[in-house]
């Protein structure tokens, strides 16, 4: 668990490192933005937001929180606290169009900043847990790395930026909006500005 927990972490910091991202959209205070590496998309969103970083740390480390502001969390329940910093959560997400409702387990690891120009983080990813195998009426999905980085930027508002590695479970979703107008990105983006604030 120590080491899933570290590498969910490490992956999300590498991911926010990696060089050549592109950015496809900017409205007012938000950006997207894009990454592709072989058969991997990531993408980037950039928020920002009238509220102090460690504010929006607690609301966004808290994914029951989540079905408030993202229209693709359906329920989400806690399955297991492994300690302060790790929780494990089954989520099901709406279908695509033709497909089955899906669902995932997933570990967030959420940290605070050791130094002050560190963002905080919320770190996910999926795992497996023996006590919720895949059931049949859903599509059981992946999620390779994604999470938040919360970069204070004064008292009194931060940046706040979702990443997502995109694997081919979760490009149904995504596939129209990239190559659009990143529409559904967008509007839910805007919604969780609204909910921080």
């Amino acid at each position: 668990q120590a080491y899933l927990s570290y590498s969910n972490v490490a992956a999300l910091t590498h991911l926010a490192r990696k060089p050549g991202w592109d950015i496809t959209r900017t409205l007012d205070n938000v950006k997207i933005w894009t990454h592709e590496e072989g058969a991997v998309l990531s993408f980037k969103v950039e928020m920002q937001v009238k509220v102090p970083s460690h504010v929006a740390f607690s609301l966004l480390s808290d994914f029951r929180l989540r079905q408030r502001w993202d229209r693709h969390f359906l329920t989400c329940e806690v399955l297991q606290a492994v300690s302060d910093e790790e929780k494990i959560y089954h989520v099901t997400a709406p279908p695509a169009t033709g497909h089955k409702p899906r669902d995932f387990v997933i570990l967030v690891s959420q940290r605070q900043p050791c130094k002050p120009q560190e963002p905080y983080m919320v770190a996910v990813r999926s795992v497996t847990l023996r006590a919720v195998p895949p059931s049949p009426e859903f599509c059981r999905s992946e999620i390779l790395c994604a999470g938040f980085q919360i970069h204070s930027s004064g008292g009194s508002s931060c940046t706040v930026c979702y990443f997502n590695q995109v694997t081919a479970g979760v490009m149904p979703y995504l596939a129209a909006n990239l190559s659009g107008s990143s529409k559904s990105i967008e509007d839910t983006a805007l919604e969780c500005i609204k909910f921080l604030e």
